[in-house]
């Protein structure tokens, strides 16, 4: 008999979990349990691997707080792996089991971040659906500004004029394996001084991420006569490169920095890809936009992708249980 098995993750499964992240249809580098272990101290594990039949079919990336389980707030987003071998039909009713194994664990709520369409290989939105047959609860809702790197990309005249600057000041970009002077003279003091906050990776945990994943953490930054007055951190996965860090610091000085910097990465570094992300130009779960921050990412190209977040009811477990007509 055909059957569902859940599990905790557990250290033993470390090869077995990132085999699987390798194949996956809708995963990234930061699903593997390296990314996800470097600020283990801050988060309490409870990642599930689900198996059919005795064969893994999913793993869900996650962290309990209280109560609740979040996929994991220690990712910038996650929600169910799978590969392209299950089919609709399976997703579903893996999704189903995971709710019936967390409420039988006393957990009574689920919270997913679902992972945006462009870091997919292949078409994932199982899980949405599934949210759906079990009335998840909308709670968040992110604008991610993003360059589709396969059409025609028109800048605005001020990033133009931005890059005449940039060409006139004989600013220099260059990628570099050292993290140091952008975290302490550039990102560091511009996020103080802008907006009283330090940056969420500290230089030693992007440095160690750099060696664990050399391909995917690059370093890239701008120079005004040998002053490093720019930079920008990015996460390259298969589809997308992501702008994870990005600030100037040009002194007062309108040196074109940014504008030159995204002409040499779009253009040249990752043409490639299939797509730029900016990230988010929002606060407060959605409801705020940052006009001026998303104005600006438009004016290089970039158009809105929508990543949710859903709430989910463990107990409502029951309401993925009728669910298929059955034709002739």
């Amino acid at each position: 008999m055909k059957q569902f098995y859940i599990k905790k993750y557990e250290p033993t499964d470390y090869k077995l979990w990132n085999d699987f992240i390798g194949q996956a249809k809708n995963a990234t580098f930061l699903y593997h349990r390296d990314f996800m272990e470097y600020h283990k101290d801050r988060f309490v594990d409870f990642s599930l691997l689900i198996y059919f039949n005795s064969q893994l079919i999913g793993v869900l990336p996650a962290n309990r707080v209280e109560d609740t389980v979040f996929s994991h707030q220690g990712l910038t987003y996650g929600g169910l792996v799978t590969t392209d071998k299950s089919k609709l039909k399976t997703i579903l009713m893996a999704f189903k089991k995971v709710l019936y194994f967390l409420n039988h664990n006393a957990v009574q709520k689920l919270y997913l971040k679902a992972i945006p369409s462009i870091y997919c290989n292949k078409p994932s939105d199982e899980l949405l659906y599934a949210l759906f047959l079990a009335d998840a609860k909308l709670v968040r809702r992110d604008s991610l500004a993003v360059i589709d790197l396969t059409q025609n990309i028109t800048f605005d005249r001020s990033r133009k004029n931005g890059i005449i600057r940039g060409i006139k000041n004989n600013l220099v970009v260059k990628e570099e394996n050292n993290f140091n002077s952008f975290w302490d003279k550039v990102l560091i003091p511009n996020l103080k001084a802008q907006h009283q906050i330090e940056p969420v990776h500290t230089v030693q945990e992007i440095e160690f991420l750099k060696t664990k994943f050399p391909e995917n953490v690059r370093q890239f930054n701008v120079y005004n006569k040998d002053v490093i007055v720019a930079g920008a951190t990015i996460f390259e996965t298969d589809t997308v490169t992501h702008c994870q860090y990005l600030s100037k610091f040009e002194n007062g000085k309108k040196l074109g920095s940014l504008d030159i910097l995204f002409q040499h990465l779009i253009y040249q570094v990752f043409a490639h890809k299939r797509y730029f992300d900016f990230g988010i130009s929002n606060e407060q779960n959605g409801k705020l936009l940052n006009e001026g921050l998303s104005y600006w990412k438009e004016s290089f190209g970039a158009r809105t992708i929508i990543q949710d977040f859903y709430e989910v009811q463990t107990a409502d477990f029951e309401k993925l249980t009728a669910i298929f007509v059955i034709k002739n």
